[in-house]
């Protein structure tokens, strides 16, 4: 079986479609049928499975958890204490807290029944880069 492990470099927040990846390691695992789960290791960084056709989906989510969530020096968000890697940190936790860290994709006749405009991404929440490893596994 292939490497379990895939590594996505980050250049801020936003969404990182990781499809492509995913379809290729599902093929080259052989199963016909069974689930793929996927689990991000980080805690602020999430995995979600969003329309891939449009990009204004992608702008508007990242619009809409920004101002969820606003950085920690936005006056609203004073109340927050947890600062020690930047005014991004806690907001990017709340933001892991309310989107999923675990994926669980269906896989049928050897390929992940996603639908037509469906596409698996990973949504980096830090305003930094980062490298993010997210775990797949394979049960049939």
């Amino acid at each position: 079986m292939p490497n379990n492990v895939f590594t996505i470099s980050t250049r801020g927040p936003g969404l990182y479609e990781i499809t492509a990846e995913v379809t290729v390691w599902v093929a080259q695992a052989g199963l016909a049928d069974g689930l793929c789960t996927l689990f991000v290791r980080h805690t602020s960084a999430s995995l979600v499975v969003q329309e891939n056709a449009d990009p204004d989906v992608r702008r508007d989510l990242e619009a809409f958890f920004a101002r969820l969530v606003p950085d920690a020096d936005a006056p609203e968000m004073a109340y927050l204490t947890h600062r020690y890697e930047g005014p991004d940190d806690m907001p990017a936790h709340i933001k892991a807290a309310l989107l999923p860290v675990s994926l669980s994709i269906p896989i049928v006749n050897g390929r992940l029944a996603l639908g037509t405009w469906q596409g698996i991404y990973l949504f980096e929440h830090r305003s930094a880069p980062h490298r993010r490893d997210v775990v797949c596994h394979l049960s049939g």
